[in-house]
């Protein structure tokens, strides 16, 4: 847990002593049930700490978050970015939505009881939930660690968004390429890229946050199928 105290010192996000026990918990929860389920393919200590724990602090870094905002975590997984971030924000309001409903169910009965957080966890696939009022253009930001490209990723979660709220794609370093194809898919999703942080983790492996403005409202016929989405880029 030192690593992860010197890295949040240096990155200025502040963690007492009750989100530390939060995080050695929540890490030993995973790396125990990932024997029974697939959670996560890093088992390193070491590794676990800077790949799932640092990097997902890293967004309350690099974007202005404000206090007892709402916030999705699309195809959460095993909890990252949103757990993390919630343990070094427990005022945030958080929904967590994946397709795999075990890893949810994980989730929910397994790591918010024992570290006394409170969330919300979604089982349905994004394209199809996010046309639901309750939903739709709700959320002040929008959040993913996935790994689809940002063309595809951008109408999963930019429809969740409000407007004059963010979405928040974390990528990896030399991410120039797959920005500049999503350009055009994120101009009709109402959306706007205005910043792009570039930073580097205790193992000395670069990452970047891409940081997208909705700026007006998503047209009612997105997201499509998913299957139209993968084959047929906007």
């Amino acid at each position: 847990m030192e690593r992860l105290k010197k890295y949040a010192q240096n990155i200025n996000v502040q963690l007492d002593s009750t989100a530390i026990n939060r995080f050695e918990k929540y890490m030993n929860i995973v790396l125990e049930w990932n024997t029974k389920i697939n959670l996560t393919s890093i088992t390193d200590k070491d590794e676990f700490i800077v790949k799932h724990f640092c990097d997902s602090i890293s967004v309350i870094a690099n974007v202005d978050i404000p206090q007892n905002s709402k916030i999705i975590d699309i195809g959460t997984g095993a909890g990252f970015p949103a757990i993390p971030i919630l343990i070094a924000r427990p005022d945030l309001k958080i929904t967590m939505l994946d397709s795999l409903n075990k890893r949810l169910i994980f989730i929910k009965e397994q790591v918010l009881p024992v570290l006394d957080l409170n969330a919300s966890v979604v089982h349905a696939r994004a394209e199809e939930f996010s046309h639901k009022s309750e939903y739709r253009e709700n959320f002040d930001f929008a959040v993913s660690r996935a790994v689809a490209n940002l063309s595809a990723l951008s109408e999963y979660c930019i429809p969740f968004v409000k407007v004059g709220g963010k979405f928040i794609s974390m990528k990896g370093f030399d991410s120039e390429d797959e920005i500049s194809v999503a350009q055009n898919a994120i101009e009709i999703l109402g959306g706007k890229i205005v910043d792009v942080k570039k930073f580097v983790l205790p193992d000395n492996s670069g990452r970047s946050i891409v940081i997208t403005d909705k700026i007006k409202n998503t047209p009612g016929k997105y997201p499509r199928r998913a299957v139209k989405i993968n084959k047929n880029p906007l």
